[in-house]
This record gives C-alpha cells, structure tokens and sequence, in this order.
C-alpha cells in the first residue's frame, strides 16, 4: 500500500508523479480512474483529472498495458510508449487471421493513420474516411470504421495515436506529437528496462507469471527475461516457498513492512487490484475472488485494509446525496470498520455532497 501511495496520500502537485509511479491509471472508465487519483492524492477536486487530460494536457489518454486504456503522464510518454513498441502480438499469423487483415494492409493502415492524424481530433469515422482517402482503399476504411479499437492500438502501440477531447458522444483521437509534443523515448532496452524497475517497485516482490499478466502479451518466459535484464539491481527472493522478484535496494525494507493501519476504498479497475498477485490468500481470500475479478474483465470497487481486499463497495450519487454501501466479506474490527466511514465522509466531501453510509 506505501509503494502504491495509499497509506498517505501525496500532494495535489505530484499528480503526475503518482500516475506514473503506479504504472498508469486504468481509464476504460474514467469516473474510476478520477477517484483512482483521489485515492492517493491529496486536494483534488471532481472534474480536474479531465482538465489535466485536455487542457493543462499533462496526462495522455492512450491504449497501454494489455491494450487496455490508460492515463499516463504526458512528460513521460516516450517512455511508455517506447517499452509499448516492443508489442508484436498483432504482427503475427494468428492475430492478423482473427481480425481478417493482412500484413500488408495493416502496414498501409497504420501509414496511413500516422499521416492523417494532427493536433485537431478526428472521431472514429473522420478518421476511417480520412485513412480511406489517402489510402485510396475503400474497403481499409470500412475496417477501421467497423472495428472499435482492433486496427487502432497498433497506432496507438507505435505512437502515432492517442485521445483527444470527446465531440459530443464521440470519442477523437490525434496525434501525441501535435496534441502533447510528444518527442521520441528511449531506446526499447532501456524503456522496457525502466518500466520493469517500475512494476517491481509499486507492485514488488512478483513473479514472472504475475508481470506478464500486468503488462500484456509476454509470456513469463519473457518476464524472467526482463527482470535478468536488470542486472545486480533485481534479485530473486523467496515469498512461502515461490519464488518471486523484488528490486534489491528494497528487500530489506520490504522485509521490515509491517501493517499501519491504512484503509482505503478503492474504485473499480484500481492498479493495486490490477497489478496485486489476484491468487494469494494474504491478498484476497480464494472464497471471494469472484467477487472482485468478475466476467469480462470488469474489476469491483473493494475495501483494502492493511494490503488486504476485504469487501467490496459501491456509491450512488442523487439530488447532492451521496449513497455508500460497503460489503466487508466478513465482520471487521473496529478500527478498520471507522477507516471505511472516515473514507465514506472525506469521498462525500469530495463531491460536496451529504452521506448516506450503508453497511451490507
């Protein structure tokens, strides 16, 4: 919970550094993703993860990790997007059967989309139609415009795409070059590199299987990889018998982490629920996983008490009342039972609104 800034939370000024610190801010919803933030972050205000998103522009939506949407720091895109590049799943014989293009056509596609794209968005269709014209294929067009993201991670992968302001209901995209200046990143070695550095310090000690889970499509073979690749700077360790990996600077200090007594309630698609090894019992009790890791990827809201998962909650908003229900998984003990409401009244004044505290 310290590495994931969830024991105190950091100053409004260090948003950034949050985000990046934590790997990104899962985005697929971004009602979570503001109160990811207000998790770990001291002073913020409904509305103002957005006006960092498009108009102060120091945080980039783009497809990322497991080609999922994230928030990532603007300043540090070319790193992110750099360690993303190194993405080849969608270049190979499987991929391009499944989603009926050839290698070809994705190549002029992804041309393409790099050249049409500038700094003033264009929603899906604009942007098919724009791809369809300078292609001088129709039926490209028709694929990019039939697909929601398929033929668009790819750009978004090799850094020529991300989100721009939404036109009404529409989504747009634009080039990160036009709308951030986004400049070139490091070489992939050396992004990868900094990127596992990373996912060890917020998410450590790990095993293989669990980064490669976190990060996409790598098979842990290649996780091992990576975190070799650090040098003298990882080691393995042992966690009851398994082995798993942790930056050696912090094994110490991860030896001596005791419990302080956090408690947080954490929306859905967290990174701590994410990135946290979903299998350990220390962690979430086998019982109630299903609770937590439902059908078709979606991630529920939970109660974290000392690094633990320890129910699940969900909150309404109606006419300036704000409704919280929490389910602990079982009964909890006083002091974290008056974290949870100390969390209920500080989101109630976050939105400015009155509670109403319901325990399931």
């Amino acid at each position: 919970m310290e590495r994931q800034q969830l024991v105190s939370r950091r100053p409004r000024e260090e948003l950034q550094a949050v985000v990046g610190e934590v790997g990104g801010l899962h985005a697929q919803v971004l009602s979570a993703a503001e109160l990811a933030a207000w998790a770990r972050v001291d002073g913020l205000r409904p509305g103002e993860l957005e006006e960092e998103l498009w108009e102060r522009r120091s945080l980039v939506k783009t497809w990322a990790m497991r080609g999922t949407l994230h928030l990532l720091p603007a300043a540090e895109y070319g790193l992110w997007q750099a360690a993303l590049d190194t993405y080849d799943h969608y270049l190979k014989g499987g991929w391009l059967r499944g989603f009926k293009i050839t290698r070809e056509e994705l190549d002029l596609l992804l041309t393409k989309v790099r050249e049409v794209l500038g700094g003033e968005g264009l929603t899906r269709d604009e942007l098919a139609a724009a791809v369809a014209e300078a292609s001088g294929s129709p039926a490209l067009g028709e694929k990019l415009g039939d697909s929601w993201g398929a033929y668009l991670k790819p750009a978004s992968f090799q850094g020529s795409l991300c989100f721009g302001p939404n036109r009404g209901r529409s989504v747009t995209f634009v080039s990160p070059g036009s709308w951030i200046e986004a400049g070139p990143g490091p070489p992939a070695e050396e992004a990868v590199a900094e990127v596992t550095r990373r996912y060890l310090r917020a998410y450590g000690p790990a095993t293989a299987a669990e980064y490669s889970r976190w990060w996409g499509p790598r098979r842990p073979a290649q996780a091992t990889r990576a975190f070799r690749a650090l040098g003298e700077e990882a080691v393995e360790v042992d966690v009851e018998g398994e082995a798993h990996w942790a930056l050696a600077g912090e094994v110490e200090e991860i030896a001596k982490a005791a419990p302080q007594g956090a408690v947080r309630l954490l929306p859905a698609f967290d990174p701590y629920v994410i990135g946290s090894a979903r299998d350990v019992p220390a962690i979430l009790d086998p019982d109630h996983k299903a609770r937590v890791h439902r059908p078709q990827g979606w991630i529920s809201p939970v109660l974290l008490v000392n690094g633990r998962i320890e129910g699940v909650w969900s909150h309404e908003r109606k006419g300036g009342r704000l409704s919280v229900r929490v389910e602990p998984f079982e009964a909890l003990p006083d002091g974290p039972r008056q974290g949870a409401e100390a969390e209920a009244e500080r989101l109630a004044a976050f939105f400015g609104d009155e509670l109403a505290l319901e325990w399931g």
